[in-house]
């Protein structure tokens, strides 16, 4: 049935975003005592902080702990989501009016205590989620990741193993964790389906299922075999040619010498070295009592572990680091504090060196921390990316620096085009988050942008992201930006403003929250309020290029819908740019308006620029979704939509099933006579009214219906009603679609 209205206001069963708004002076970061540039895990730990103090459980007494307690679980619902976050930090409560706030649930206080966020205060496991767990496996590092659920008794029991397993194998595998209550999409998109789940990465191998007990022992075996750096034993034989080859490509060695008196390091502690230290340093080891004539030339009498630098002498002793440790860090500390730093690059060789060739640069302000040591990896994980290394002292190169916008410590990657090309790092300062920029970086076409290079002329297309470098949302976007740069080269320019530094522009441009994103296209501006996603930007600038989404304002509502031909059937979405479940409509939108195309024609007034407008047409609820149909008496006759679900699918259900049908029912008189017996081309339908798929296939049947109207004819036949018909056709399965072209034979195809 169609139910019309005459300027009434359908009320749907969806979200909706009332216009009348409930405001709050409570701020959600106060709240929970965080900053603004908090991260996930800093929320996570705040609010179980807060938990454990304010919860009901531990007052109660206090009348006021409930509604305190729910006001505290709602600001953390919010903040450790990144699109909730996002809307919060643009538009406040306003914009997450729409959105559930829990039904004024929570969990009890043992939960929080026992079972909330198992290894968040854990330094030697890093928690992932959605916005890095692909940037973390493909770094090129080796990790173990345990996927688990904080309510799971056999998580538990493994906490405190995992805990033991990650301090053993600190800086030889990396040790991840992904809480599933947390991240179930991306926990789903894995694959996984019980907890825990412990899976090896490594980039170019296939992820590997742990089976074994959960003894630190067993996954410590599992561990070690996906590394893959040998330890050499050396010998008269092999000794000075392993060593010199090593040092022609500038790779030290560290020998353990084993002898009679003395400590001598173990296997396993070799093993672990050795790929702590891969690329950078081999691993050896020498029997002194069947080669003491060798240990004697290296003056060796006891039992040592002694470093030879890139670059050393075997003839120079003095280059020679022997360590008095033991200990798997302390020897890793000592060998990376002797090894060659990063090349020094100053004003006058940064041009030249970085004229055609891709590099990472460190800007540092004169200080060193274990962190720059850290940063000599970088050089042998990014060999095989042809991306070379280097660091500038913006102490001693201030200028260099200044004309870069550079005002603190940073990571930048330059593309091999020149000193302009360059994009900065703003993800988290650690070696596997570095690579994975560094990596995507110089494949993507992204372009850090300044007052001198901003696309302020509107010759070329630009997607601009205003963002602020303490902002997750931002953060979370920048990899999508990435992959939207690379389907769009050469079409699309893509480029990045840091509005910290650069704040006259930002507010030249009116920029009040960040992530903001915005195409620049010629003399046009346009803000993109979907979802931020690749996905989501490429169609959003797909609809810019051939829209077939028109934006209306009250003189084009007037023109296009109220004075519309006879012929025209017009949907229309009412919405405001701060209400979630228009944000979430959007993409869906463009969607379904690229399918009705040529049928159906789609359109949307912004009821925040023109609200007086859409009080005169009684929207009361956003987003408001509405029909206004072909040959209707009244111009302002429509339908408002009521539909549980919002997407294009059923969206396009939804209007198609309000046009006059294309397609004809076939009776089985119709279809001996007319298709088979007829001069005209067919495509048939044949289905079941119970049958599901057919359901879901019906709108789109009508689609093809319309495309080919005027040259071949569309029917359906009711296979319960007409099966007889249906045997005779050979039809086994539902729904079936046959072509049966009249060509003087009876040829028929299927589809």
């Amino acid at each position: 049935d169609k139910k019309w209205a005459n300027n009434s206001l359908g009320q749907g069963n969806v979200n909706f975003c009332l216009v009348a708004s409930v405001s709050s002076d409570e701020d959600y970061y106060k709240l929970l005592k965080v900053s603004r540039e908090a991260t996930t895990r800093e929320i996570r730990q705040a609010f179980k902080k807060l938990a454990l103090i304010m919860h009901p459980d531990k007052n109660p007494h206090d009348e006021t702990a409930h509604d305190k307690f729910l006001k505290v679980t709602r600001a953390y619902e919010v903040l450790k989501d990144d699109d909730l976050r996002k809307k919060y930090d643009k538009y406040g409560e306003k914009g997450l009016q729409d959105e559930q706030q829990g039904g004024g649930r929570y969990e009890s206080w043992n939960y929080y205590r026992n079972e909330f966020g198992i290894y968040d205060d854990d330094l030697e496991i890093v928690t992932l989620d959605r916005g890095d767990f692909d940037a973390a496996v493909n770094s090129g590092e080796l990790w173990f990741v345990n996927f688990y659920f904080p309510r799971c008794h056999h998580c538990h029991e493994l906490a405190p193993t995992w805990r033991e397993f990650a301090k053993e194998m600190d800086g030889v595998i990396r040790i991840g964790a992904v809480n599933c209550g947390d991240n179930n999409r991306l926990c789903r998109s894995k694959g996984i389906n019980s907890y825990p789940s412990l899976y090896i990465y490594k980039a170019g191998m296939n992820p590997e299922k742990y089976f074994g007990d959960r003894a630190k022992e067993s996954l410590t075996k599992f561990g070690m075999q996906f590394v893959k750096s040998r330890v050499t034993e050396l010998w008269q034989g092999n000794v000075f040619t392993e060593i010199e080859a090593a040092f022609s490509s500038g790779v030290g060695w560290l020998i353990t010498f084993c002898a009679d008196s003395g400590d001598c390091l173990e296997s396993q502690t070799r093993q672990k070295l050795a790929g702590m230290l891969e690329g950078l340093v081999n691993v050896g080891w020498m029997d002194c009592s069947t080669q003491a004539e060798l240990c004697d030339s290296f003056e060796v009498t006891t039992s040592t572990t002694a470093f030879f630098p890139p670059g050393s002498s075997l003839k120079n002793k003095g280059s020679v680091l022997f360590l008095q440790s033991l200990d798997t860090r302390e020897i890793y500390g000592e060998v990376m504090q002797h090894l060659p730093d990063l090349e020094a690059l100053t004003k006058e060789t940064f041009q030249s060196k970085l004229a055609h060739h891709r590099w990472l640069v460190s800007f540092s302000f004169g200080q060193k921390t274990m962190a720059s040591h850290e940063y000599k990896k970088l050089k042998a994980l990014l060999k095989a990316a042809h991306i070379q290394v280097g660091k500038v002292d913006c102490l001693t190169d201030s200028e260099l620096c200044v004309s870069f916008y550079i005002q603190k410590p940073c990571i930048a990657v330059f593309k091999g085009l020149g000193i302009h090309d360059f994009e900065i790092h703003h993800g988290k300062d650690v070696l596997y988050n570095i690579i994975a920029f560094a990596k995507e970086s110089v494949s993507a076409h992204v372009t850090t942008l300044r007052p001198e290079n901003f696309p302020s002329d509107g010759k070329e297309p630009w997607l601009v992201d205003f963002f602020a470098p303490w902002c997750p949302p931002c953060r979370a976007l920048l990899p999508e930006l990435r992959k939207a740069s690379i389907q769009l080269f050469g079409q699309m320019k893509f480029g990045t403003l840091d509005c910290t530094v650069h704040e006259r522009l930002c507010s030249m441009y009116n920029i009040h929250a960040y992530p903001t994103t915005v195409i620049f296209n010629k003399s046009s501006i346009h803000e993109y309020e979907g979802h931020h996603s690749a996905d989501g930007i490429l169609e959003f600038i797909q609809d810019l290029v051939d829209p077939t989404v028109v934006t209306m304002d009250p003189d084009s509502f007037a023109e296009l819908v109220k004075r519309r031909k006879h012929s025209e059937t017009w949907m229309v979405d009412f919405y405001a740019p701060w209400c979630g479940p228009c944000q979430a409509l959007l993409p869906e939108w463009r969607r379904m308006a690229r399918a009705v195309n040529g049928m159906i024609k789609v359109g949307t007034v912004d009821c925040q620029k023109h609200h007086s407008f859409c009080q005169g047409e009684s929207v009361r609820a956003y987003p408001e979704i509405r029909l206004y149909p072909q040959n209707a008496n009244r111009r302002d006759i429509y339908q408002s939509y009521n539909g549980w679900h919002r997407d294009a699918h059923s969206l396009k259900v939804w209007a198609v099933g309000t046009l006059p049908r294309a397609s004809v029912d076939l009776t089985p008189d119709d279809f001996r006579n007319k298709v088979i017996g007829g001069k005209d081309h067919w495509v048939v339908d044949f289905y079941a009214p119970w049958c599901g798929p057919c359901q879901h296939f019906a709108p789109e049947f009508e689609v093809l219906a319309r495309m080919v109207k005027g040259s071949v004819r569309a029917g359906k036949v009711d296979c319960q009603a007409h099966y007889q018909t249906c045997q005779s056709a050979g039809i086994t399965a539902y729904p079936s679609v046959r072509f049966y072209p009249h060509l003087g034979t009876k040829k028929v195809r299927d589809s």
